[in-house]
């Protein structure tokens, strides 16, 4: 039986640090987080929706600091970094969320750019963010929390998604390697994957075609974006010397990337 009090002890007062925080995985995890006492360094593109995800965690108590961010850019997230005020500098848990998925169509009828925009985002951005903010929580001495929201495209890979399964093939790699080369420091590295999840992900893959996006959870209850916020509050909550490698999660009806049984 997971002890709730307990939780709120181990995370209470830290500082995590969210990346596209203003909607879907990002937003949800960031309010989960504020219900557990924590303060907040949220960033994301759409200045507008982050806003209205840093009101809410206000209003659940949360303090917190918020900025505009593409993490495709790596000078804007070394300097964003380096500016962090000195209260704000801390940080105890990153949740690398940013990410997408653009297209949907056989590898040859690919759009190039499409592909930039995923690796860029998923992989690059990544990087770039966690390099930021690990020589901080390095020597923070603290016990510090690294969690990716990589995907269950990363652990096989289905047809009209290769791009996308390869970037996230790519988180769930970094993660064991950088779990590797922090084994001696009081870090933890923690890859989510869930399946379907019902967020705007669709909508931005068929690039705002909402029919399309609405058909792809037909006949099945997806995930939603707080059931994964919750695994990700889960593995960040236990104690120092537990470390939760790997989560994946799938609605009941779908049983890997390619098995999905739909009613009707």
């Amino acid at each position: 039986m997971i002890n709730t009090e307990n939780i709120m002890n181990r995370l209470s007062g830290k500082t995590v640090f969210i990346t596209g925080a203003s909607n879907g995985i990002g937003k949800a995890s960031a309010l989960a987080f504020a219900r557990e006492g924590c303060r907040l360094v949220l960033c994301a593109r759409n200045v507008a929706r982050l806003e209205e995800t840093a009101a809410e965690a206000r209003a659940l108590g949360a303090e917190t600091y918020v900025f505009p961010l593409d993490v495709r850019d790596r000078a804007a997230v070394k300097r964003a970094v380096a500016e962090l005020p000195d209260v704000w500098s801390t940080v105890d848990i990153l949740v690398n969320n940013a990410g997408l998925a653009r297209g949907f169509e056989n590898f040859p009828d690919n759009l190039e750019d499409d592909w930039e925009e995923m690796v860029d985002t998923n992989v690059k951005g990544l990087l770039y963010v966690t390099k930021a903010l690990l020589t901080g929580m390095i020597g923070s001495g603290g016990d510090c929390h690294i969690l990716n929201i990589g995907s269950l495209a990363g652990v096989a890979a289905y047809p009209k998604g290769a791009v996308y399964c390869a970037t996230k093939a790519a988180v769930r790699t970094l993660s064991d390697g950088l779990r590797m080369d922090l084994v001696d420091k009081s870090i933890r590295v923690t890859n989510i994957q869930p399946g379907m999840v019902e967020t705007g992900f669709s909508v931005t893959r068929f690039h705002g075609d909402r029919q399309k996006a609405a058909d792809f959870y037909h006949g099945i209850r997806p995930l939603t974006a707080e059931d994964v916020a919750d695994a990700v509050v889960y593995a960040a909550s236990r104690p120092p010397h537990v470390q939760i490698c790997e989560i994946t999660l799938t609605p009941t009806h779908q049983s890997s990337s390619t098995v999905v049984y739909r009613k009707g």
